[in-house]
């Protein structure tokens, strides 16, 4: 399927321009195309992962809710494209999750996960869970922290209502893997809450 990534990145943004959603991004310059990476970001809207999958800089693969696979059109979608789907209530499962995007890293594929797990309520970030940083920690890929920002005013959890206007993508910088491997998975989690926290506009 990665023969079919750009034209899904021109159709994911045209997409986005045809409701009205205008993206500026920054940061671009954090990432080097030859290089497989951990990407984390602040979890908003239903149009997170259309806004990631057309405006990361490379072919990227997502961590979504095992749910979302039996959507109609949109889960037969992501199934084609790849995209690992998560029960964060199940244990083994999740597990086994994990273990499948360790591989996709390993094979130098990189990949989207949201640490949230859940879209915000209020526009304020949600605690992290700790899965995602036990995955960082074992894939050997630095983790780009990504800061969302305008999508609450545009689309929110619990309305259909949907308002035209600006999106931003703020693409930090690496989080090496030697600070990855340097912390617990707590102080990696806080640590990289912090640094998306600092690329979002919360106004």
């Amino acid at each position: 399927m990665e023969k079919y990534d750009p034209w899904i990145k021109s159709l994911m943004r045209f997409m986005l321009r045809v409701i009205g959603i205008k993206v500026r991004v920054t940061g671009v310059e954090n990432i080097n195309p030859d290089k497989t990476y951990l990407f984390m970001a602040n979890h908003i809207s239903l149009f997170d992962i259309p806004l990631l999958s057309g405006y990361v800089p490379q072919q990227v693969r997502g961590i979504e809710a095992d749910r979302q696979f039996k959507w109609p059109l949109y889960g037969f979608a992501i199934k084609r494209l790849g995209n690992i789907p998560i029960n964060r209530k199940n244990v083994h499962s999740a597990i086994k999750s994990i273990g499948n995007a360790i591989r996709r890293l390993k094979e130098k594929r990189s990949i989207i996960v949201l640490p949230e797990g859940h879209r915000t309520l209020d526009g304020n970030l949600n605690p992290f869970k700790k899965l995602p940083f036990h995955l960082a920690k074992k894939s050997d890929s630095a983790i780009i922290p990504m800061g969302l920002s305008g999508l609450f005013s545009v689309k929110r959890k619990g309305s259909w209502i949907i308002k035209p206007g600006p999106v931003q993508i703020n693409f930090g910088k690496p989080i090496p893997v030697e600070i990855i491997k340097s912390k617990s998975v707590e102080e990696l989690r806080d640590y990289t809450k912090n640094v998306i926290s600092g690329l979002i506009d919360f106004h």
